[in-house]
């Protein structure tokens, strides 16, 4: 599902980051009382009565044109209203009426996009306070209070009601995210796999701004290769369109089945931020191929395939359970055996395996090695069945699971993936109290 974004704009120091983290509920905004801590953007996913949506935190608008990081501030928040359904509009009751406020509802308007007016930091204040604000000509403020969440729900009953609903994607179409940083050859990699030049190509890191989808057909299934803008470190991402580009890469492994991980050969081993990638596409379940393009270069260094595969197992362990294909999109080297892989991975999400089995494996792993008992109370694992697919996920019924120790379930998680592969897809192993009496 594509879900669609709210950016909360403003100048600084009137509370966005605190509305920030209480709509998203956690804390990865900056909250400060100096004015302008907030920088870059930060984005996070929210829900509200059943409806999920993105949340951008911008910088505060500020009047000084002389001052280069307040210039870029404004253009980041320019890009931000652009780019978004819906913006919020935070102003402060406490210090009242501002002309920047005047400036920021000008921005608004020449987007022609929806917004709606914030009245923040209002837990002490009456409505005849909010008097002033209608000169904004947004009709009613919304009165809240992020420090404490004070007409933050009433905020969100009517945020939902005004975001448009998410996109569904083709339901029949293998979505096929292709992530990772900038040039590292993926739309080049495209092009070779759909045998034309489909699309643009350039030795400029971050030539490729949106998430682009391209439709083929594989054995008479429909693809989707989406080829999406490369990930930097979030220090590195210093522009509006660098930033919103992140977004969309984002959104491109929520919305995909499987998610193929391009990283250089030449640079000799995974980065950090390849990490960072992958380990985003794994926690969200997706399905996940690591690329190594650029083989072409290494190879005749004398470096093999297992030489790799073994630095990148040591950095991430779970990358074990990771089809690892190394390619050259410049050559061509087996850059066509990825489509039997997308397959084969796709297959792995969707597989279910009877309760029978599931049932079988456990007895067999119990009877290896028994869970550790806790001290004056017997741990028992009486039955296990898979519960959900795309990832697989499968439940262990017992008398104490919250005594199941960590290491036992990945002893379990293990075995399951002995017996039945999984290859290429997260497999969540959840621990669950048996019903009835013990």
């Amino acid at each position: 599902m594509r879900l669609p974004v709210v950016a909360i704009v403003g100048r600084p120091n009137v509370g966005k980051s605190a509305l920030f983290n209480k709509i998203v509920g956690g804390s990865d905004a900056i909250v400060s009382e100096e004015a302008g801590t907030t920088r870059d953007r930060h984005f996070g996913q929210a829900e509200w009565n059943g409806r999920a949506f993105w949340v951008v935190d911008t910088g505060g608008i500020t009047d000084d044109p002389t001052v280069p990081m307040d210039v870029e501030i404004r253009k980041q928040v320019a890009v931000a209203i652009g780019e978004a359904d819906l913006s919020l509009l935070v102003v402060d009751v406490k210090a009242g009426l501002h002309p920047i406020d005047r400036r920021v509802v000008d921005l608004l308007r020449d987007a022609h996009k929806p917004w709606m007016l914030v009245a923040n930091k209002s837990d002490e204040v009456h409505s005849t306070d909010f008097y002033e604000f209608y000169e904004l000509g947004a009709g009613d403020p919304y009165p809240v209070s992020a420090s404490n969440g004070r007409g933050t729900g009433d905020l969100l009953d009517a945020l939902v009601a005004q975001i448009p609903e998410a996109e569904p994607e083709d339901s029949t179409a293998l979505r096929v995210a292709v992530i990772g940083r900038p040039n590292v050859g993926k739309s080049s990699f495209v092009n070779r796999l759909l045998g034309e030049e489909r699309l643009v190509v350039s030795e400029v890191a971050g030539t490729t701004r949106d998430a682009i989808d391209t439709p083929t057909t594989y054995h008479g299934r429909d693809l989707i290769f989406v080829d999406t803008a490369g990930l930097r470190r979030q220090t590195r991402i210093d522009d509006g369109l660098e930033f919103y580009s992140s977004l969309r890469t984002r959104r491109a492994i929520d919305a995909a089945d499987v998610c193929l991980l391009l990283v250089d050969a030449s640079e000799g081993q995974l980065h950090n931020q390849d990490l960072k990638i992958a380990t985003m596409a794994w926690d969200a379940g997706r399905g996940l191929i690591l690329v190594v393009n650029k083989w072409d270069l290494v190879e005749k260094d004398g470096k093999t395939a297992d030489q790799w595969v073994k630095k990148a197992v040591e950095k991430a362990p779970y990358l074990e359970h990771v089809p690892m294909l190394f390619t050259s999109a410049k050559t061509g080297l087996r850059v066509q055996k990825v489509l039997d892989l997308v397959v084969q991975v796709d297959e792995a999400r969707r597989k279910r395996i009877s309760t029978h089995e599931v049932n079988d494996t456990l007895q067999a792993l119990l009877a290896r090695r028994q869970p550790p008992q806790a001290a004056g109370l017997e741990v028992k694992l009486n039955y296990a069945t898979q519960v959900e697919v795309e990832p697989p996920t499968i439940a262990v019924f017992g008398n104490h699971p919250e005594l199941v120790q960590e290491h036992y379930i990945r002893y379990l998680h293990n075995g399951f993936r002995d017996a039945w592969g999984f290859a290429g897809t997260p497999l969540r192993v959840l621990m669950r109290r048996k019903a009835g009496r013990e």
